[in-house]
């Protein structure tokens, strides 16, 4: 406009054929100093439209990149997992479970549908649909020793419960239930344990008010990584020292120093307390004991060996 005396038109025409490289021929004859403004406009002008979609491409893929190659090392890593946990949902309750089962030295693995929710998350984790067969299968549910279903909707989990049990019937499936109605579902549906969080801490506030100090205690002994004493369980293998003695001729206190507090019965039958000594362990049965970590793994050598 200011070196021809063009149109506003005709000055934008030209200098948008000029940028896009296209060449049409001038929309008038140029005069030497526009034709050395035209030559400025296409090293400069063609270098920062070109640096440009450099830019927006590069930005592009490279995140398409990342995201491609990270997404491929975490399936890589889950593939070499055995024996985890898969955690589905990673909301306020999954999140607690993910940071107990780690703080005790287990792997695990989230499913979450919403990426936004993965951000912070340090854990092994895969983003889509925890009632896709597909996507419990990528994150081995075959080859897993349990599953939480810890979203915040009854009937997800119950499709997931469902789901997990027809891909895996040995494994342990401990569900979420934000409903009582749901419990029975979830159970019929293939749950081993059902959780209502509503109702245990409710319970829990109850039992705080009451016996502070055994909740104090039980507190301590469940979620402390710093106290001498654990609270765990273990199942009696077959043909392990144990099985078929009673728990007089065990003489577990004695081996080990552990304090059995309990036992579960192998048929499912109702929990022993204060186990009398004239009880027989058999093959199946699950130990609920107390004691040192040393103390219990003496323990873990009776019933597996």
């Amino acid at each position: 406009m200011v070196l021809e005396g063009w149109d506003v038109f005709d000055s934008l025409y030209m200098t948008v054929i000029t940028l896009s490289t296209v060449g049409f021929s001038e929309v008038s004859p140029l005069s030497s100093e526009g034709k050395i403004f035209t030559t400025l406009l296409i090293v400069a002008g063609v270098a920062a439209v070109a640096y440009l979609f450099s830019a927006i491409s590069q930005h592009i893929v490279s995140g398409e990149l990342h995201g491609t190659l990270r997404r491929r090392y975490m399936q890589r890593k889950i593939e070499s997992f055995s024996e985890h946990f898969i955690v589905c949902g990673y909301g306020q309750v999954g999140s607690e479970v993910v940071a107990s089962l780690r703080k005790r030295g287990k792997t695990c693995v989230v499913i979450e549908s919403n990426e936004s929710t993965l951000d912070e998350a340090d854990v092994p984790h895969i983003l889509g649909n925890a009632e896709d067969d597909e996507v419990l299968k990528v994150a081995g549910i075959e080859r897993a020793a349990g599953l939480v279903a810890a979203t915040g909707d009854d009937a997800s989990n119950l499709f997931i419960t469902v789901s997990a049990h027809t891909l895996n019937k040995d494994m342990t499936i401990v569900a979420r239930a934000n409903k009582v109605a749901s419990e029975a579902k979830l159970r019929y549906g293939g749950a081993t344990h059902v959780i209502s969080p509503h109702m245990l801490g409710g319970q829990r506030i109850a039992t705080q008010l009451l016996y502070p100090s055994v909740t104090d205690f039980l507190d301590v002994v469940m979620h402390s990584g710093d106290l001498e004493l654990w609270l765990e369980e273990f199942t009696l293998a077959p043909k392990c020292h144990l099985e078929g003695k009673t728990v007089a001729e065990g003489q577990v206190r004695a081996m080990t120093g552990t304090n059995i507090l309990a036992i579960r019965r192998h048929d499912g039958g109702n929990v022993v307390t204060n186990p009398p000594s004239e009880l027989r362990f058999e093959s199946g049965d699950e130990l609920i004991a107390l004691g040192t970590r040393q103390q219990l793994e003496d323990l873990e050598n009776l019933t597996t060996r």
